[in-house]
């Protein structure tokens, strides 16, 4: 499955380098309209909307938004309430689910415990794409 991301101050990106995953994806702010066609997840940080407007415009570009399988939230614990609010903005949007959520950079456990998630998405016979 593919793994797209956006990184503002390069966690989201050091995590997926550490990662197994190679079938990526970097959303950029300077070109976030890329048409993509097959199930993906997306890795969010939190920021303020128009820092992070790049991922609701990529989401909203084309049918990208019916081949997302959900979303993985990054963040910062000490804001509480506010811990992965772009990945639960973007979970309203566009009516996804969050289906991981990870502090900063991650952890190795944190590398586990999506890779699990994914296998079990690649497991799935069915997609959000052929229900919708």
């Amino acid at each position: 499955m593919k793994i797209i991301y956006f990184s503002v101050a390069g966690q989201t990106r050091r995590f997926i380098q550490k990662s197994p995953f190679t079938n990526t994806l970097e959303i950029t702010p300077l070109d976030p309209f890329k048409a993509i066609k097959e199930p993906f997840i997306l890795i969010t940080p939190t920021y303020e909307r128009e820092i992070t407007d790049p991922v609701f415009e990529f989401l909203a570009y084309e049918e990208n938004a019916r081949y997302c399988m959900g979303l993985v939230g990054t963040g910062n614990r000490n804001f509480a309430e506010l811990f992965i609010f772009t990945a639960k903005d973007l979970a309203k949007e566009f009516q996804l689910p969050i289906l991981y959520s990870f502090e900063f950079s991650g952890t190795t456990r944190d590398i586990e415990k999506l890779t699990e998630v994914v296998e079990q998405l690649e497991s799935q016979t069915i997609t959000r794409s052929n229900l919708l």
